[in-house]
């Protein structure tokens, strides 16, 4: 990753607590929760490792080869596990995540030696400036979802007494992870 370490170093910690997090909502007793966790968590700590700044660690060629290989067999198993239409956006969202970590890897393979303690190292700027608009637009909707609704306008009306939710239950946390790991995939993006 290139750009200021104190960036970078941001990004890893955001990035290893959103995968934390996620191994945690594996745990979840809800279908919903439990159903992308996994591929949420290694997208968390894949983002974590690539974050890492240039300055302290820059991996030969063949690591970033084998971070192609490895979100390549998860954007595989993400696109033959939800051939099923429940959850379409949501699955589509995933594939492109991962496809997205397959990119941004073969542009770091792809780049001169010496490339990534500099900023030679980039994508083809079409592909690019598509994922950030897209990326641009995720992070927008999911941060407009996470609005606090007026009072009253919730599912259960107003006056309603609300239990305790497990940490691996809730939805808004989730969506959370989400929207975090949009933005740092749109701060990756930025520093392709």
């Amino acid at each position: 990753m290139h750009g200021p370490a104190l960036a970078g170093w941001l990004l890893v910690a955001l990035c290893a607590a959103n995968g934390s997090y996620c191994l945690l909502r594996m745990r979840s007793a809800v279908d919903e929760q439990r159903r992308w966790a996994g591929t949420e968590a290694l997208m968390g700590f894949g983002m974590a490792a690539m974050a890492v700044p240039a300055a302290v660690m820059s991996p030969p060629r063949w690591v970033w080869l084998g971070y192609a290989a490895v979100f390549g067999a998860a954007a595989l198993y993400t696109a033959v596990r939800s051939r099923d239409g429940a959850y379409r956006a949501h699955r589509t969202h995933h594939l492109l995540g991962m496809l997205v970590m397959v990119y941004m890897a073969g542009a770091m393979a792809a780049a001169p030696a010496g490339a990534h303690s500099s900023h030679s190292a980039g994508g083809a700027p079409l592909v690019t400036g598509v994922l950030l608009l897209y990326y641009a637009g995720y992070v927008l909707w999911a941060g407009g979802r996470l609005l606090p609704l007026p009072a009253g306008a919730g599912p259960g009306g107003p006056g309603t007494v609300t239990t305790a939710v497990p940490w691996e239950d809730r939805a808004e946390l989730a969506l959370v992870c989400r929207l975090s790991m949009g933005i740092a995939t749109l701060a990756m993006l930025l520093a392709l």
